[in-house]
């Protein structure tokens, strides 16, 4: 058992160091410009090393995000009898200690704005966010479909799932706005808790609730 706990922990050490190395190269230079193997030499290993921890070149910088989707999707599914949906994903995406409304210091502040101005200046990137956010609905209507027994494609449930992971697709836009704009870090999680607050009020509430301003 140790000698497996300590194998677990040195692949976890070379899937970090490749993680890491990833980013500081893309940031540097940028996600199209930088090749698989450029990544593999700067950390040392093999190409098939990369490869081994992250599938495409893609997951290098999403692997985080599609880890935060699927326990996303697994704490809706798992909720308590008669928990609403939203309080679900409320709890869930608030609380997530990597999520939007980590405490963030400046070296952390300053990463994450590196990374927002890597994603806008890759479509390729851009392309697979859209992709994991649709995985992530598909995942989520299903689980919502299976719980009233009905079908894949329940229109019900993929309502639900478009709206809740809109909300999330809304506010990581809306971060990444107000990082390249220089938001200070508590700001910006005020503001990311007050939008998120009124969106999912909106949909609690219904969107026939909402006035119109006109």
């Amino acid at each position: 058992m140790a000698e497996q706990g300590l194998r677990e922990r040195k692949k976890q050490r070379t899937r970090q160091l490749i993680a890491t190395t990833a980013h500081a190269l893309f940031v540097e230079r940028g996600f199209d410009a930088v090749t698989v193997a450029e990544v593999a030499r700067r950390a040392d290993v093999s190409v098939a090393t990369v490869f081994n921890y992250f599938p495409t070149k893609e997951d290098l910088v999403y692997s985080q995000m599609e880890a935060f989707q699927t326990a996303l999707v697994e704490a809706i599914g798992n909720r308590g009898p008669g928990v609403p949906v939203s309080a679900a994903f409320r709890g869930f995406v608030f609380e997530y200690p990597q999520g939007l409304l980590a405490d963030h210091d400046p070296d952390a502040l300053e990463d994450l704005v590196a990374g927002a101005r890597m994603i806008a200046g890759s479509p390729a990137l851009r392309a697979r966010e859209r992709q994991t956010f649709d995985e992530c609905i598909a995942s989520l209507a299903e689980v919502l479909a299976a719980e009233v027994d009905g079908p894949d494609d329940d229109v019900e449930a993929w309502v639900v799932a478009n709206a809740l992971v809109g909300v999330q697709r809304a506010l990581v836009t809306s971060v990444r706005r107000m990082l390249l704009a220089g938001t200070p870090g508590p700001e910006l999680a005020r503001a990311v808790r007050t939008q998120g607050e009124r969106a999912l009020a909106t949909l609690e509430s219904g969107l026939g609730t909402r006035p119109s301003t006109t």
